[in-house]
């Protein structure tokens, strides 16, 4: 005759309400414990370009800026924005794409850069012009990647074409060089869209 094994009654098997206080305990423990071994506010950390900065290293706030852009009594608009360290200092600038608030049509934007002074109170500054208005160019996208400003542009092939209707397509790239901002040449120098 067969006998069949002992049936075992195994603990994890059956929950109790001691299981569940156990294991929210257990797991507050693990919780306040990476919160504990979180680096100090004074620790050093690295950009996305690897360059290392410390805690006042914040990108430029790009909000309540005074622009260079003429809008003959209408406000300004900030459409796009990217961070990086541009010029190699450890201090992120903030690249900040900037239009006429028209309220109708497709006013031109301009690209600035912005950068902020380490000292107390310190407000964001435009210390480089990318793109003006007179180009009448409309950005797209915005980035910063290892030191370059990227920016996806439309435009215009002839004065006559409408301006809600661009027809090129461009990709513009800037890299800080020898003490200034220089266009690099991409390979998509002017597509009709």
């Amino acid at each position: 005759m067969l006998h069949s094994p002992p049936q075992l009654e195994l603990a994890h098997s059956s929950t109790r309400p001691i299981h569940w206080l156990a294991t929210a305990t257990a797991m507050a423990a693990v919780i306040a414990a990476a919160g504990v071994l979180q680096p100090s506010a004074g620790a050093t950390t690295g950009t996305s370009d690897g360059a290392p900065h410390g805690p006042q290293a914040t990108a430029p706030d790009p909000q309540g800026v005074a622009y260079p852009l003429d809008c003959k009594g209408a406000p300004q608009t900030v459409t796009a924005t990217a961070q990086g360290d541009l010029d190699g200092d450890g201090r992120p600038e903030t690249v900040a794409a900037v239009r006429c608030d028209a309220g109708s049509g497709t006013p031109p934007h301009a690209i600035y850069v912005l950068t902020q002074d380490r000292s107390e109170g310190a407000r964001p500054r435009v210390v480089a012009t990318l793109l003006d208005t007179a180009q009448r160019q409309t950005v797209t996208e915005l980035t910063v990647r290892d030191g370059a400003v990227t920016a996806s542009l439309l435009g215009y092939s002839a004065p006559e074409i409408p301006r809600c209707c661009p027809d090129k397509n461009q990709l513009a790239k800037w890299r800080w060089s020898g003490g200034k901002f220089r266009q690099e040449l991409t390979d998509s120098a002017a597509r009709r869209v």
